[in-house]
């Protein structure tokens, strides 16, 4: 494996490794701060942070796109995500709520064959199966720890799956920053409409840092992924995506002091195997052509 590609992974571990930090920090905070406050100032830490990186060195040109309507989409798509994020963590331990979250590409698998049209092989479909059982098996419908809000990362993993076909089409005619870009700004748009009901001063320094942190991140986390899809095709990169699950598992352990008991560790395993292998299928078929698949 060459240079190019093994900077592309350890940039793509880099960005998860934020993103597990975001993901935690949302979760200290999220009783002590309003999630609508939370998400408007990671919101708008992302979008000025960016606005001043880049638009001075790319220009007005940078704001110039083919689709308006597909970018404000996207970024309603990933505003809606983003708050059943914050929910999510407010009810449930990081490690597990990262797991159910990455059976977002599987979930792919099945929109690109109702939707899209595409063949699915047994294989592929055998995964997806496994990485639904796996979440079933970390959340436990009927169980005595089953509780309603277990449900929200679903909800989070549909509209993430939204987001992500959306942002395979926008690639094609897009540049990245233009649609990080624009993804920023109209997530910071639309949180503001909720500011003036949900603000609430705030006097701990550490309550400010936490926020700052979190803007921080998610900035961080984006750009290096950005960075790391421009040296290394998405199928060698996809597999490290999971990586997100160690970080978020020792982030909980070391912050909150929880670890998944044996079968939330089990189906978090399961989602991992099945998504991984998933990615590893991709690589495969476009090696061997999709007419010769399992």
């Amino acid at each position: 494996m060459n240079a190019s590609p093994l900077a592309g992974i350890a940039l793509v571990l880099a960005a998860v490794a934020c993103f597990a930090v975001l993901d935690i920090t949302t979760k200290a905070i999220s009783a002590s701060v309003p999630l609508l406050m939370a998400l408007w100032f990671r919101y708008a830490f992302q979008a000025i942070a960016t606005t001043v990186l880049v638009l001075p060195r790319h220009g007005l040109a940078l704001l110039r796109t083919a689709h308006p309507k597909f970018q404000i989409l996207r970024g309603l798509l990933l505003l809606v995500s983003s708050l059943l994020a914050f929910f999510s963590l407010r009810f449930m331990p990081v490690g597990e709520f990262t797991a159910i979250v990455m059976i977002t590409p599987l979930v792919i698998t099945l929109l690109a064959a109702y939707a899209l049209g595409e063949r699915v092989s047994p294989l592929r479909w055998a995964l997806v199966l496994g990485g639904f059982v796996g979440t079933m098996v970390i959340i436990r419908p009927g169980g005595e720890a089953f509780d309603w809000k277990l449900l929200l990362p679903l909800a989070l993993v549909g509209t993430n799956a939204c987001f992500q076909l959306l942002t395979s089409r926008l690639a094609k005619t897009e540049a990245p920053l233009t649609t990080h870009l624009y993804t920023g700004w109209v997530g910071t748009l639309l949180a503001s409409l909720s500011l003036p009901f949900v603000w609430v001063h705030i006097e701990s320094w550490q309550l400010w840092a936490a926020l700052l942190l979190m803007g921080l991140m998610a900035t961080v986390g984006h750009f290096m992924l950005i960075l790391g899809y421009a040296r290394a095709p998405a199928a060698t990169l996809t597999p490290y995506l999971y990586g997100q699950i160690g970080f978020a598992m020792l982030g909980g352990w070391l912050v909150f002091s929880h670890v998944p008991d044996q079968w939330a560790m089990l189906g978090m395993a399961l989602v991992a195997f099945c998504g991984a292998a998933g990615a590893w299928l991709t690589v495969r078929e476009s090696r061997i052509g999709p007419a010769t698949t399992l």
